[in-house]
């Protein structure tokens, strides 16, 4: 059933227009690179459908937890999480791996739905993109890491994939691989996504050199990243007096974008750990209207309401972020989305959204992550703290965020 689906999907995305392809900025980090020895997967997500949230879905061999669309009730696509054996999937559109007229990223959802429920390691992703019919409908960059540390790139097209093993110094001598909307094996003249996979680099080397990468630096630093990666522009470089001060600013080829809905940074295991113990820490909404929390799949499928499908089918705290975001983007008309009142993110009053939501999110970080400690040390979750953290979280969120639009509206 599954390849009769992807099959369909190749007919029906052919005739799709240009207006709805996705674009995605993604890294990968070994943990031989890592503070603590646990690998990283960084994706921020830029899509057409902003209204995210997360499930925890049973499949067909394992649990997982993902970030899926709120539309998609059933839900048959993923866009990026984790299972119980450890083993976490993403991807990122390539769009130069099977020529300039191919849009066949659209199945990707479909794919990592299927991977995450029954893929336990890479070598099981392998086999499984080793089984399925060519040529493959698809398009794309996979990034993947399991709890046995191994961590790599796929890029895949119709004819197969070609693996990028982060934990090969020959292959990523830094540590790490970055991947934004081209393959390095696909036709390089068609590459698209670059603005942003300078940015990233730049980035990454300059967190290098400082002795900074790490999963929080990774998850609140990089989809917020202000810094243009061609033109070097730096948009805190003159910030507006305060809120009032409207100034209106290109806003093209960020790393976050109008359209980015969601981010998410999967931590993995070190050797010897539980697969369980594998983090997604998650941002349910724009990143920049959107806090973060950590996510992990316990016995009882404990999470937190705000970031799951709530009575209206829509995820609370992604329609909270949505709601601020209307003030970064006040124009109605079709060019909205390449321009940002900067003044109502950052300011040199501090009354912005981006430096109003950090506090908050500090907070919610700094216990889920004493909370991750706890369970790293018992070696296991303790379902009834993690409960407790979760419950605070969520009356903490909506105060929080009430106390805010409360502000804004004075």
């Amino acid at each position: 059933m599954f390849i009769f689906r992807l099959l369909v999907c190749l007919v029906a995305v052919l005739s799709m227009s240009a207006a709805t392809l996705r674009a995605c900025t993604s890294i990968i980090i070994s943990g031989r690179i890592t503070p603590d020895g646990r690998p990283l997967l960084l994706k921020n997500r830029d899509c057409p459908d902003q209204h995210n949230l997360v499930v925890l879905q049973q499949g067909e061999r394992y649990r997982y937890l993902a970030i899926v669309a709120a539309s998609d009730t059933q839900p048959r696509e993923a866009w990026g999480g984790h299972n119980e054996a450890g083993f976490a999937l993403f991807n990122t559109s390539a769009y130069n791996l099977n020529g300039p007229d191919s849009q066949d990223e659209e199945c990707d959802g479909q794919l990592m739905r299927r991977a995450l429920e029954v893929c336990g390691s890479l070598k099981d992703f392998e086999h499984f993109l080793d089984t399925l019919p060519h040529p493959l409908p698809i398009n794309s960059n996979f990034g993947a890491l399991d709890a046995e540390g191994n961590a790599a790139y796929y890029e895949t097209g119709h004819a197969g994939y070609t693996k990028y093993d982060v934990n090969d110094p020959l292959v990523a001598p830094q540590g790490y691989l970055i991947r934004t909307n081209h393959a390095f094996s696909g036709d390089r003249s068609l590459d698209r996504g670059i603005e942003r996979y300078l940015a990233a680099s730049q980035l990454m080397q300059q967190a290098e050199a400082e002795g900074r990468i790490g999963w929080q630096w990774l998850l609140t630093d990089v989809p917020r990243h202000l810094t243009h990666g061609l033109t070097h522009q730096n948009l805190l470089a003159d910030l507006p007096a305060d809120w009032d001060d409207t100034r209106y600013v290109a806003f093209r080829d960020f790393i976050p974008r109008y359209f980015s809905a969601s981010t998410l940074v999967v931590q993995g295991v070190k050797p010897g750990e539980s697969p369980l113990l594998t983090v997604s820490w998650t941002i349910a909404g724009s990143p920049l209207a959107a806090v973060a929390l950590p996510l992990v799949i316990t016995p009882g499928g404990k999470l937190p309401q705000v970031v799951t499908r709530g009575a209206d089918g829509e995820g609370e705290l992604c329609l909270l972020a949505l709601r601020l975001k209307q003030h970064l983007f006040p124009l109605k008309k079709s060019s909205r989305a390449d321009y940002i009142d900067l003044s109502k993110l950052v300011n040199r009053a501090g009354t912005g959204i981006l430096q109003r939501i950090r506090p908050i999110e500090r907070e919610l970080l700094r216990r889920g992550e004493a909370e991750l400690e706890r369970s790293r040390a018992a070696g296991r979750h303790d379902e009834r703290a993690l409960g407790a953290y979760y419950q605070w979280a969520d009356g903490y969120i909506r105060q929080q965020y009430a106390l805010l639009t409360d502000s804004i509206q004075r």
